[in-house]
């Protein structure tokens, strides 16, 4: 399966910026790169929430992880992570690496 990014910045009820990046297909070690671009874009914003919308990626690779910590590095420390609607193989993945417990799975962002 392919692999499709896009993503949006705008703020929230508060004021804040919320990065809103939706991620279909599998995220291997290829398309990685693409994500890691996409999350140096939004970067740029200075987003206080980074919402990934995973409902339609059904694989994630190591390569996709590394992105994931790579986000709060670039942006910043106070950054929240917000996985919506992953697949159980990518929550299995987030839970044996540990990086479960540095982001935050919802049905819905909380906008």
């Amino acid at each position: 399966m392919s692999f499709s990014i896009n993503s949006t910045v705008s703020e929230n009820a508060e004021g804040a910026k919320v990065a809103l990046i939706t991620l279909t297909g599998e995220l291997d070690s290829l398309s990685a790169r693409l994500f890691q671009k996409e999350i140096e874009k939004v970067a740029l914003e200075s987003p206080k929430d980074l919402v990934l919308d995973m409902e339609q990626l059904s694989f994630m690779a190591s390569a996709g992880l590394r992105v994931l910590i790579f986000s709060k590095q670039k942006i910043g420390p106070a950054l929240s992570i917000y996985i919506v609607k992953p697949q159980e193989p990518i929550v299995d993945t987030l839970d044996k690496t540990g990086l479960l417990h540095s982001v935050t799975i919802v049905d819905k962002y909380p906008s």
